[in-house]
């Protein structure tokens, strides 16, 4: 746990530093593929998001979720890929397949479904190849090019506003 911290906080330099430099990619495209990377310590209702995503016209095999845990134990299986502190090394890159692969898919739109900075989640962020993201006004501003104002718990508030703004940007 303490190791995790320490961890945390110098990947969290890392990533820093990393954002200074960070250049966002300028799409006009529409939006049709999704990929969301979600907190589950914070947000546990996945297909409640991915239902509403659906609702507004995505569909569900263009939605790619990976998960963060906090911890994960040995014989736990998962519905997502999901990954924990112990994927991310002390060079700010990712050990697990699965994490390389979401952050290597290009998505029209990323939703960065936390609102609490850890380092993996902001490192999965900031190495994502997609070309719009979207997450929380509470995470660093220059993780994502467009933030809302809510709490992780109204997932139909973000959905309502983040498609609000996307027909307004044209993006759908």
């Amino acid at each position: 746990m303490f190791l995790n911290k320490i961890k945390d906080f110098w990947v969290k330099k890392i990533v820093k530093k990393s954002l200074s430099n960070l250049k966002h990619r300028v799409s006009n495209s529409s939006i049709k593929t999704v990929g969301i990377i979600i907190d589950e310590s914070l947000f546990d209702k996945k297909e409640n998001l991915v239902n509403e995503l659906i609702k507004n016209s995505i569909q569900k095999q263009d939605i790619k979720i990976l998960v963060f845990r906090d911890v994960i134990k040995k014989n736990e299986t998962f519905n997502y890929p999901t990954f924990s502190y112990k994927d991310l090394n002390w060079n700010a890159t990712f050990d697990q397949n699965e994490v390389n692969q979401f952050i290597n898919s290009k998505f029209d739109l990323l939703i960065s479904y936390y609102d609490i900075e850890k380092a993996p989640l902001i490192q999965a962020t900031c190495l994502s190849k997609a070309d719009f993201k979207v997450g929380f006004e509470s995470v660093d501003k220059r993780l994502n090019q467009f933030m809302i104002v809510t709490s992780v718990a109204n997932y139909k508030v973000f959905i309502e506003e983040l498609f609000k703004y996307l027909k307004i940007l044209n993006k759908l």
